[in-house]
Order: structure tokens, then sequence, then C-alpha cells
């Protein structure tokens, strides 16, 4: 038997699982100032990824990239549900 699809999705729903509160976190004390931040991480992952013979490792990384890289949006999105009161707006960054 062969687990490499089986670890690379758990791994997959681990990341994207782990990046929901990373994005609310990182909106609520830090605003969308950070996103060039992930932006960055991001490329680096995907670059890193592409060098790596590992399937499951680089799959990982590339996974790790696209969150990052989704991440800027998802920063921006926030802030739009915060100004929506859907999530609490930090009342000392403002």
């Amino acid at each position: 038997m062969f687990f490499t699809g089986i670890i690379i999705a758990l791994a997959t729903f681990l990341i994207i699982g782990l990046f929901h509160p990373i994005v609310i976190k990182t909106q609520y004390h830090s605003g969308t100032s950070l996103w060039w931040l992930f932006a960055v991480l991001g490329m680096i992952c995907i670059i890193i990824a592409l060098f790596i013979e590992n399937v499951i490792v680089s799959s990982i990384m590339g996974v790790l990239g696209a969150s990052f890289l989704w991440s800027v949006k998802e920063l921006f999105e926030q802030e739009k549900r915060v100004e929506k009161g859907w999530f609490p707006k930090n009342p000392n960054r403002d």
C-alpha cells in the first residue's frame, strides 16, 4: 500500500486549518500591513518546492506556499468581515 496521497491530503488539511486562525490573529493585531510577508513567504515556499525531489515534502511545501499566497487575499477579506461586525475589531490598533 502507498500512503503518499493520504499523507499529502492530511498535511494539506492541517495547513489550511492552521491558516484560518493565523489570518484572523494577524489581521486583529496588525491589520493588513503584513500582507507582503505572506506573499514573500509564499513565493519562497513555492520556489523551494521546485527543488525538492521528495514528492511528499515538495507537495507540502507547495501547499504551504499556496496557503501563504491565498492568505494575502484572506487578510483583506478578513478586514471587510471585521468592518461588517462579523469579527471583533482591535481597539488598541486604530
